[in-house]
């Protein structure tokens, strides 16, 4: 049986109110969308995207000079002190039985400082585990940074298919709302319907503002990450997810151990924490300061003198032991420091995987055309709801499920590409969580 729709009668204010409202969403979400959502917009491949980061982040130039600075502090650390120089010249008298007589005293000489034996090494030892620090930090930079564009440059292809999910389905509610606007008013029914349209019609006006809001914010992100303008406009070209099964969970744990950046570097200031209480201890000693010299004076007669002059300090206020007992002290924190990043790590390489598994499990119960069956079924319902054949409920119903699932499907395989991408960084294993292809 046919269903008659009538036009509703509304009071003239009630109409301003909604029309304002409906006009200052519509204008708030072109404001929010103008910079990211552009139909003039490049397109770019999602891994193109992570490449232009890797190539021309800002930051990635402090870490370069960071290795570059560690690199001078080794250079500083093997290299001998200077020799120094020293000369004096002067006037000597001589008296002797009444007798005087005068000239000049001269001397000069060359010193060169001379370290306890082993002080340098160690020194080197330290600058070199230095280095080390600086490479293994611009390496987990590099990995972070590949994983956070990646996300990101995902996120903004994730935001804009809900933007573009959400418009369309707002879109038919506005059709269909201009449609029973011309139609003739009666009945009670048809003016709750109407209603209800346009209160759903206003719900995903919303979302579609939230995701553009989301898309911007991913976009400003991306664009500091790869150093363009705020203003650059780009798109994500359709990509698809396809996830490959994580490895056990004792190799994950076991490979971590030796691949993990921050594990790494824990140890390496473990290590060379040692040397610099090993340094400390030796500091202790005395430094010798050898070098020839020589001096001549004349006063009468002419006298020479030349040698080999030595000097050394005497250990007898300072043995050093402040500063033994402040490197061992740090030598304590560094042990302790590894112990809770091993914990740690554990914690949340097993924390990811089961994330990772129970999305991918997840995932795993879709069918490939259930998100098309939606959109079709959605559209079905628009027509058939015009004609009368489908009531309110079942058609409102319909398309916000169709909406929430499109949602759920594109964050589920987020989470997982998250999950995947932070198991693999944190475990060093290429075990190809998320391959990104084209649709």
């Amino acid at each position: 049986m046919s269903r008659i729709f009538f036009q509703t009668v509304c009071p003239r204010w009630l109409v301003a109110v909604v029309a304002t409202g409906i006009s200052g969403i519509v204008h708030f979400s072109n404001a929010a969308e103008s910079p990211s959502t552009d139909n003039q917009a490049p397109s770019i491949a999602l891994e193109a995207l992570v490449a232009e980061v890797l190539e021309h982040n800002p930051e990635l130039n402090f870490y370069r000079a960071e290795i570059a600075a560690a690199k001078g502090e080794r250079h500083t650390a093997g290299s001998w002190a200077n020799p120094e120089l020293t000369g004096s010249v002067g006037q000597k008298l001589v008296r002797s039985g009444g007798l005087s007589d005068e000239g000049v005293a001269w001397s000069v000489s060359v010193q060169q400082t001379f370290e306890w034996p082993g002080r340098m090494p160690l020194r080197k030892a330290i600058a070199n585990h230095q280095i080390q620090l600086a490479e293994l930090g611009f390496s987990q930079f590099k990995a972070s940074l590949a994983s956070r564009a990646r996300t990101l440059a995902y996120n903004l292809f994730v935001t804009q298919e809900k933007s573009a999910a959400a418009k369309e389905v707002a879109d038919r509610f506005q059709q269909l709302r201009e449609v029973l606007g011309q139609r003739d008013p009666a009945g009670l029914t048809p003016q709750l319907e109407t209603r209800i349209i346009e209160a759903t019609e206003l719900t995903l006006a919303r979302k579609a503002t939230e995701a553009a809001l989301e898309a911007q914010s991913a976009l400003l992100e991306l664009n500091q990450l790869r150093g363009q303008p705020w203003t650059n406009a780009t798109k994500v070209e359709p990509v698809k997810l396809t996830f490959g099964n994580a490895p056990a969970q004792d190799d994950l744990l076991a490979a971590a151990k030796t691949n993990n950046f921050e594990l790494q570097m824990r140890r390496a200031e473990l290590e060379q924490q040692g040397f610099k209480v090993s340094l400390a201890r030796k500091d202790g000693y005395p430094s010798l300061t050898f070098g020839p010299y020589y001096s001549q004076e004349r006063a009468g007669d002419r006298e020479e003198q030349i040698g080999i002059g030595v000097s050394m300090p005497l250990p007898l206020w300072n043995r050093n032991k402040g500063s033994i007992q402040t490197a061992e002290a740090r030598r304590q924190q560094a042990e302790t420091s590894l112990y809770i990043t091993q914990r740690d790590l554990d914690r949340r390489i097993l924390e990811k995987l089961l994330a990772y598994q129970t999305k991918l499990a997840e995932i795993r119960k879709w069918r490939p055309e259930s998100v098309d069956e939606f959109r079709k079924a959605a559209g079905l319902a628009d027509r058939h709801y015009r004609l009368g054949a489908v009531p309110i409920a079942t058609y409102v119903e319909l398309q916000k499920q169709y909406l929430e699932a499109v949602e759920a499907l594109l964050d589920t395989r987020r989470e997982a590409m998250e999950a995947g991408q932070e198991l693999q960084r944190l475990t060093g294993i290429d075990f190809d969580a998320v391959q990104t292809t084209k649709p």
